[in-house]
């Protein structure tokens, strides 16, 4: 079924929406939170609060890449309820050092009061990604925004772990120095 179509679906209310989802995006969503919580039950309790979220949001909202928009609900799901569960300790798994390495850039000690400075820091990091080469984009966003592994990026592009730690290291200077040229820096 076409995302369009889906859409409409959820906007008509019509609960096969949901059905529709899972079947050609559930197991998408499914590994974004896991590779977050590492609990596999966990991860298939923030892919159906993925469509709940889904649900109560379509309408008003109409995606435009509903693919994108349903991965940036179940990654920022797997990340609330991940800070919960670590709440009073430090896991070793790979959102904790995947969050560890960005402290360097965005250390998180600030609050962004309002909706323009999350605009503003967010326009200053697409234009970091689309000033990368496609193959360091794609290494970052594999890091960062999937939490994937540095062993399985290096095995998916045929890198050395090294390598791929080289490349995301020069790619957090590089994001570091341009939000303090654009006054955002924390």
């Amino acid at each position: 079924m076409e995302d369009q179509a889906l859409i409409e679906l959820y906007w008509n209310r019509n609960e096969d929406a949901i059905a529709q989802t899972h079947q050609k995006y559930g197991a998408w969503c499914r590994g974004i939170a896991f590779r977050i919580l590492e609990i596999q039950e966990e991860a298939e309790e923030c892919v159906n609060d993925t469509y709940l979220q889904a649900w109560n949001n379509i309408p008003p909202q109409r995606p435009a890449v509903f693919r994108a928009w349903l991965g940036k609900i179940a990654r920022n799901l797997a990340l609330t309820r991940y800070r919960k569960l670590h709440a009073e300790k430090r896991g070793g798994g790979q959102t904790a050092l995947a969050l560890e390495e960005l402290q360097e850039c965005v250390s998180g000690s600030q609050s962004i009061e309002t909706e323009e400075e999350r605009k503003e820091i967010a326009a200053v990091i697409n234009r970091f990604l689309a000033s990368l080469p496609v193959s360091q984009r794609n290494v970052f966003l594999r890091r960062y925004w999937h939490v994937t592994p540095i062993a399985e990026i290096a095995k998916t592009y045929g890198m050395t772990e090294g390598q791929v730690t080289s490349m995301l290291h020069r790619s957090r200077k590089k994001l570091r120095k341009m939000l303090e040229q654009e006054g955002v820096a924390v």
